[in-house]
């Protein structure tokens, strides 16, 4: 194995074509603990899957991680009053301080919002009970006292069998949002959380289920005058007072929750001027609609990923990003195609490195890509086994180069990013990808030439 770069380490899920692939299988979120240790995806079915690192003590075997629990986090229900169903897919997930060697993880569908508590249960049963056979109560019952000397009475013991993984639902916050939940995120305070539809963000303290702050609030006095929807929301690293939440008018706004109870009007906005430039389309709005936007790391700037590109901002900059990065700037002429079979609308997620040095995002054709901040420009160009059969093979190509025919079906639209180690998980339909890596003498994540592909036992003589 090359001595640095990134390399598929692992692939979960079963190899069929996506034709094969049913709907409630399909992976809708990702998300590493605070540690590493932890891995969580969701799925269109309402399902949550956990994985466990392994402790590995062979460098270049890089991370891997082993199921440790699975459970049924929503089911879908019917809403009566605005006849309106009701989906099970888990919309996002977010990781919650573990206390006392339990973890706790927030999870989201359209409308309710649930904490998990995941914890270790040891089963035990009882052992040397006086009534053994069916009957046996009746008979001490019935005989008298004197009989009892003839056969002492033993104190049972409980045997301690195997442990097993649990996870119950702490606490449901419902009935606190008119319109589907795009977003939660927790608070670095460890106590409190925000989660965002398309019109208000609200403020919860974990602790409690039946009341929440409205914080953001861009519902208009009539739904005819309304222009824009909140498409994420995400609260500072280290700063428990400062949040953001984007627009789909390509807008982010940074507040801070001590200058005003609604931040929405004393908030401080990032924008940029259209990619069509003045030459608008019927398509301008759609594509610089922000489909997610984050913090950096270390809080110093703001990641945005829409339609076409991915933005870095710097948070004392607000006229213009620091950086853009196209994505998918091939599939302008597509417009009319995308808007066709729904593609265009389609929410691609980003994901950072623990060091703010690398951005990840997703296109089509199951490919991702990462992008060096400080050198500008792709890293590299990581198209997974594309058509679902087989191995997880993947390919990795330096540079934009050109884009041929693009499969719209096979997409990578989740990815998380570890915060201590370069471990990279990736959704692809239905497989997660657990990708690997190590830096060079430069701290280059990257190499064109050997990007984590095996090596041959010539070139390793060579």
């Amino acid at each position: 194995m090359s001595s640095h770069g990134l390399h598929l380490t692992q692939c979960f899920g079963e190899p069929v074509s996506e034709a094969e692939i049913a709907d409630a299988d399909t992976l809708s979120a990702v998300q590493f603990d605070a540690t590493g240790d932890y891995l969580a995806t969701g799925d269109k079915g309402g399902r949550i899957v956990i994985f466990s690192r392994l402790d590995n003590d062979d460098p270049g075997a890089g991370h891997q991680y082993m199921p440790y629990a699975e459970f049924q986090s929503h089911e879908s229900e019917f809403d009566y009053l605005k006849s309106l169903e009701i989906e099970e897919r888990i919309n996002q997930i977010q990781w919650c301080n573990p206390t006392n060697n339990a973890l706790f993880l927030l999870s989201t569908n359209d409308k309710t919002i649930k904490l998990w508590k995941i914890y270790n249960k040891t089963l035990r049963y009882w052992e040397d009970r006086n009534a053994e056979e069916e009957g046996d109560e009746d008979r001490y019952k019935a005989s008298p006292p004197a009989s009892l000397s003839a056969t002492p009475l033993q104190f049972p013991k409980k045997i301690a069998t195997e442990k097993t993984v649990v996870a119950n639902p702490r606490r449901v916050f419902s009935n606190a949002h008119n319109y589907h939940v795009n977003s939660i995120s927790t608070n670095c305070d460890g106590e409190t959380f925000i989660s965002a539809d398309d019109l208000r963000i609200n403020l919860w303290n974990s602790e409690i289920s039946d009341q929440c702050y409205n914080i953001v609030d861009i519902k208009p006095d009539a739904m005819e005058d309304l222009t824009e929807v909140i498409t994420s929301a995400h609260f500072h690293p280290s700063h428990c007072h400062v949040m953001l939440h984007s627009s789909s008018k390509g807008t982010i706004k940074i507040g801070d929750l001590r200058a005003s109870a609604l931040i929405d009007n004393n908030a401080k906005v990032l924008s940029c001027p259209s990619p069509l430039g003045e030459s608008k389309s019927f398509f301008s709005e759609i594509i610089t609609s922000i489909s997610d936007a984050r913090f950096s790391p270390d809080g110093r700037y703001v990641v945005s990923r829409d339609y076409m590109s991915l933005k870095l901002w710097d948070v004392n900059m607000d006229s213009t990003p620091v950086q853009t990065i196209q994505i998918q700037q091939h599939l302008t002429p597509r417009f009319v195609q995308l808007y066709e079979n729904d593609c265009i609308f389609d929410k691609f997620e980003c994901a950072v490195s623990g060091d703010g040095k690398y951005v990840a995002s997703g296109t089509y054709g199951s490919t991702f890509k990462i992008y060096d901040v400080e050198g500008g420009g792709i890293e590299a160009k990581v198209t997974m086994g594309s058509d679902g059969l087989g191995d997880a093979s993947y390919s990795v190509e330096g540079g934009e180069g050109g884009e041929g025919e693009v499969n719209f079906r096979e997409k990578v639209l989740h990815l998380s990013w570890e915060k201590h180690r370069d471990t990279l998980a990736v959704c692809g339909s239905n497989r997660l990808y657990i990708y690997s890596g190590q830096r060079d003498g430069n701290g280059k994540l990257c190499n064109f030439d050997g990007f984590g592909r095996p090596e041959t036992d010539e070139e390793e003589t060579k």
